[in-house]
């Protein structure tokens, strides 16, 4: 496993072949070497402390949107997925409380942005939870969850204009409660070992923050970024909305 902070030229000619590797993968066998400028985009990737599961995110992003538009023409570049690996890595940090800009120090755990309206967002959870619950990957409680998150999104079609002042803020506050609910219902769904991969797993996302971190940010920064895992793992939605 390669620490998600890299400085040194080895280091980062290590995490160079290992983007190198996954992108050869995903092109199906076919090798694009990570070498010149493109080596030096990836560097600054390993530098910036871009943990590498991230990366492999943001060009899992790229191809999914590239499949997309039909038949592939062309081996992908590693190039093609800089943008998408930086949002990813954006939306990590994001999630952990490593945001620009805030001192690591004092980072707290904070919710994702939600792009679109609370209706739609409520239809995505919808549908994801029910794609969750037909897989078997969550026990039969989640039927209810169902219940009342498709009951709060026919409130929230049925009002005109949209939802204001408290009665949204009520709304939000009962997404909030919900969102809890499922994570508890996630995490209770793992065995040992998918729970010690989860963990696991966020300590080496970490690992290159840990030295600036207090104690007790990173444990904040680390349970969010558990709980991010299981979501993963499970398939399961966001379910509060900000």
């Amino acid at each position: 496993m390669h620490d998600s902070r890299l400085t040194t030229h080895d280091s980062a000619a290590d995490f160079c072949r290992e983007i190198e590797a996954y992108l050869c993968q995903k092109n199906d066998g076919h090798l694009i070497r990570v070498v010149g400028p493109s080596f030096d985009l990836v560097s600054r990737w390993a530098a910036d402390g871009v943990p590498l599961k991230v990366a492999f995110r943001g060009i899992d992003r790229y191809f999914e949107r590239y499949y997309r538009k039909g038949p592939r023409r062309r081996p992908v570049r590693v190039d093609f997925c800089e943008a998408d690996v930086l949002d990813v890595f954006d939306e990590w940090q994001r999630a952990v409380g490593l945001t620009k800009g805030a001192s690591l120090v004092q980072a707290e755990a904070a919710p994702e942005r939600r792009n679109g309206s609370l209706p739609l967002h409520l239809e995505r959870v919808l549908l994801r939870l029910t794609n969750a619950r037909a897989k078997g990957v969550v026990g039969i409680e989640v039927d209810s969850l169902i219940d009342r998150v498709s009951s709060d999104l026919d409130t929230a079609r049925a009002t005109s204009g949209g939802m204001r002042g408290d009665a949204r803020r009520a709304l939000l506050d009962r997404l909030g409660a919900l969102d809890a609910e499922l994570l508890n219902l996630g995490r209770a769904a793992l065995d040992d070992v998918q729970r010690q991969t989860c963990e696991r797993d966020a300590d080496e996302e970490l690992s290159g923050f840990r030295d600036r971190m207090t104690a007790d940010a990173y444990d904040r920064a680390r349970a969010a970024l558990v709980d991010r895992l299981v979501r993963e793992r499970l398939g399961l939605p966001v379910v509060s909305f900000t």
